[in-house]
């Protein structure tokens, strides 16, 4: 079994810095038929991971494969079946089913489905993908050249 890291708090006595955030919360960003919710970002767990709700309408599409160079991506599935691509196959993913993704692994999502779907989505170490996520609404106005870039600076390679 491997070892604990090194501890990373290392004062005398415990702080009181725990941060609840109510389900009820609205999302903090939507684009078309997406609702992303910020739990845990990079700012907030000091780099360590980026935890987001997704929420995806009936039929709202998703990513087609990709894949990550500086980040591992996790799913966990709250509702709804989600097409789950695990660098072989489209599964459906049903509630509390989990896949992990290693940095380089090939992986997609998307809801096909005639209703909505909620998934955690964990990325570590954290990066901003608040600014990925936020950054859909400006594809459009980029060249192909640009969007391309914009990939790349969000660590978002496709295959084809």
């Amino acid at each position: 079994m491997p070892p604990y890291p090194p501890a990373r708090y290392t004062k005398d006595e415990p702080e009181v810095s725990a941060r609840l955030r109510p389900g009820t919360d609205p999302p903090d960003y939507e684009f078309g038929l997406v609702k992303y919710h910020y739990l845990a970002n990079q700012e907030s767990t000091d780099g360590d991971y980026g935890l987001y709700r997704v929420d995806i309408a009936p039929n709202g599409g998703g990513p087609g494969p990709h894949f990550h160079r500086t980040m591992s991506e996790a799913f966990f599935v709250l509702s709804g079946t989600v097409r789950l691509y695990d660098g072989t196959d489209w599964i459906d993913g049903h509630p509390n089913d989990f896949l992990y993704v290693p940095p380089g692994g090939i992986h997609g999502f998307r809801n096909e489905a005639d209703a909505s779907v909620s998934l955690l989505m964990l990325f570590a170490p954290g990066a901003p993908r608040e600014a990925y996520f936020e950054g859909f609404a400006h594809l459009v106005d980029l060249s192909d050249e640009e969007r391309a870039e914009w990939f790349i600076k969000n660590d978002n390679h496709s295959v084809e």
